[in-house]
């Protein structure tokens, strides 16, 4: 079968119409978009790091995609986050948190001001969700350059966030709590992260497992993403996530990750972003070990996550993920070369 030459920016890539995806080594860079192929004497790789749009669109930058792993440093401005709800609810202590994790390496920082873990409390009004972010997200703005994402649900949040200097919308229920957030998000030309997930965060733990959780996540995603570009929202500013630990067993969580390659040939031009850090399916696997004692088993679901496709890791631990990207990166790149 013949593969064409995607257009892009960067590196080289080209996607077959089965979605099968191959790296094109830069001594092939000059082909031009439209021209066809063999794809035999090519090296088809496991990783998809550089088979998708080499930048995401996020307001007035963009961020690189494929030349190395991103990783995103959560802030959670909450009481009751499950891992470490009401550390940092107060703005000097947010701000405290959110430079150490700059000063760590984090690519990213995403503030969220409710909680969405599994069995929370009901949802906070989106009155107290401002009133958590929206210092924090000002005070952010002048400190650094790094872009800043909202975690929220709620469109009226993710507008004042944006309009704050957020350059981000990370979305958990991929629009289905309220769509209206893809509105806002396409006004501001916003990034957009998309996160599967089933029911909400007080009942998804009692939903019954779907029989297919793949087929389920590509499924809801492609309707999501779909949405969102009906909305306005740019093809190359969406983000998908696959939402490990929103409604899925045990084992589905760790079946996604390791069939994350499987979403990756289903979106092949979209970048995958991935949360496995400090969740249950982790502390279960360990012993029932606390969310604060989860960070080495975190560190191998982020390897996993990354050689089977992730672009995009969202962490608590910002060091240790930086120094895990650093390794997985390099064991992706040797694996190109040989």
């Amino acid at each position: 079968m013949l593969f064409k030459l995607r257009a892009g920016t960067g590196s080289a890539f080209l996607t077959c119409e089965t979605t099968q995806v191959v790296f094109v080594d830069s001594t092939l860079s000059d082909l031009q978009p439209g021209d066809e192929i063999d794809p035999f004497p090519l090296l088809v790789i496991f990783p998809y790091h550089d088979c998708v749009t080499s930048q995401w669109k996020i307001k007035d930058r963009s961020l690189p995609i494929g030349d190395r792993t991103l990783v995103m440093g959560i802030l959670n401005v909450t009481p009751d986050s499950f891992s470490d709800g009401g550390e940092f609810l107060l703005p000097d202590q947010a701000i405290q948190h959110a430079e150490k994790m700059i000063a760590e390496g984090a690519d990213i920082i995403d503030v969220g001001g409710e909680s969405t873990r599994p069995g929370g409390n009901a949802s906070v009004t989106a009155e107290d969700e401002l009133q958590r972010v929206i210092p924090v997200i000002e005070l952010l703005v002048k400190r650094t350059n790094l872009p800043i994402s909202i975690d929220t649900t709620k469109s009226e949040v993710a507008g004042a966030a944006l309009d704050a200097g957020a350059v981000i919308v990370n979305d958990i229920s991929a629009l289905r709590f309220d769509f209206y957030v893809a509105d806002v998000a396409a006004k501001a030309g916003a990034g957009l992260v998309l996160m599967h997930s089933r029911g909400t965060p007080a009942t998804m733990h009692r939903l019954p497992p779907v029989a297919d959780i793949m087929e389920e996540v590509t499924s809801s995603l492609r309707s999501s993403v779909n949405m969102a570009e009906r909305r306005g929202v740019k093809h190359e500013s969406i983000v998908i996530d696959p939402g490990i630990g929103f409604g899925k067993s045990q084992e589905q969580n760790l079946e996604l990750i390791a069939r994350l390659d499987q979403l990756a040939r289903a979106f092949p031009d979209l970048p995958i972003l991935i949360g496995t850090s400090r969740k249950s399916f982790i502390g279960k696997m360990l012993d029932n070990a606390p969310a604060s004692e989860r960070v080495h088993g975190t560190m191998a679901s982020v390897t996993a996550g990354i050689l089977n496709g992730a672009h995009i890791v969202r962490v608590h631990d910002v060091k240790a993920a930086v120094e895990t990207v650093r390794l997985a990166d390099a064991i992706i790149r040797a694996r190109v070369k040989s």
